[in-house]
């Protein structure tokens, strides 16, 4: 008998599944995956091998996968940073994978086919994409595949921003989007995800996930602080103070800050129903730049 698992975290359907299920789901047959790389900016992660089908996140240059299956373009994988299972195009990944030594750190940053910013754009990255550096050049980041990014706006992989909340501050007024997860469109729990991140704080993707994972709740009327993560059914956001929210939202469409009582209210009225928790992460010492 199979057991019950989170359809978006288990690599697991009928015809054929991940080879570590083996003996706890059933399925057709069982493989052991290959390990690829996301070699596009920003990449959907979708519901089914179809260009019109859900995206329920997104995936960011960098990122490993392992891939399970193939269908007519599409990879169905496993996200490595958060284990989220979907399908992805398949000319995105590389089965070539790099050894990252830089994370964008700005909300979005150019690629350029030379040192020289006079050139055409060869394409964007967003934040949290990771790249690996071989050499630095008039003040650009050289890339053996890309090409060559302002050195300024990448951090090493192993810097931690100290604020995560400052990190998420810089996507303010970015559009809301759906599972997505960059300043070119962004949901509620993938602004919080990308910027915890940035801090070090590994997080699951989805509102759910995150509720269960992250923190520590706090007792009802508790004073609030910087840095609070306040949870609605389906909802989250983070607290700019102690009064002030800052929100991706698809009633602005779009990262806005405003005060968290006028959320609330919104919401209960709109049947969204109460905050059902606010969660608060352990205070941590300053980390390395």
């Amino acid at each position: 008998m199979s057991e019950t698992f989170d359809r978006r975290l288990t690599p697991a359907r009928p015809e054929i599944a991940a080879a570590y299920l083996k003996g706890r789901v059933t399925a057709d047959r069982y493989v052991e995956g290959a390990a690829m790389e996301v070699r596009d900016c920003v990449v959907d992660l979708r519901r089914a091998p179809r260009p019109d089908a859900a995206v329920d996140t997104q995936v960011l240059y960098g990122e490993r996968v392992t891939v399970y299956d193939e269908e007519e373009g599409w990879a169905w994988a496993q996200l490595a940073r958060d284990n989220y299972v979907g399908w992805i195009a398949a000319n995105t990944l590389w089965c070539e994978l790099s050894r990252a030594t830089h994370r964008v750190a700005v909300p979005r940053t150019f690629i350029y086919p030379a040192a020289n910013i006079k050139l055409p754009p060869l394409g964007a990255l967003p934040l949290g994409a990771e790249v690996a550096i071989v050499e630095e050049r008039d003040g650009f980041a050289v890339t053996p595949e890309l090409g060559f990014i302002y050195r300024k706006h990448l951090a090493p992989v192993g810097a931690r921003a100290l604020d995560f909340v400052a990190v998420a501050e810089t996507l303010l007024g970015a559009p809301y989007l759906w599972g997505g997860k960059s300043v070119m469109g962004v949901d509620c729990s993938g602004l919080v995800q990308v910027s915890l991140l940035m801090a070090g704080i590994e997080a699951p993707r989805d509102t759910d996930m995150q509720e269960a994972a992250l923190g520590a709740p706090l007792a009802h009327g508790a004073p609030l602080q910087r840095g609070d993560i306040v949870f609605w059914k389906g909802h989250v956001g983070v607290m700019r103070d102690a009064t002030v929210l800052l929100h991706a939202n698809a009633t602005h469409m779009q990262v806005t800050s405003e005060p968290l009582e006028a959320v609330r209210a919104r919401n209960e009225a709109a049947g969204a129903g109460p905050v059902t928790s606010v969660r608060r992460l352990a205070e941590r010492k300053a980390f390395p730049a």
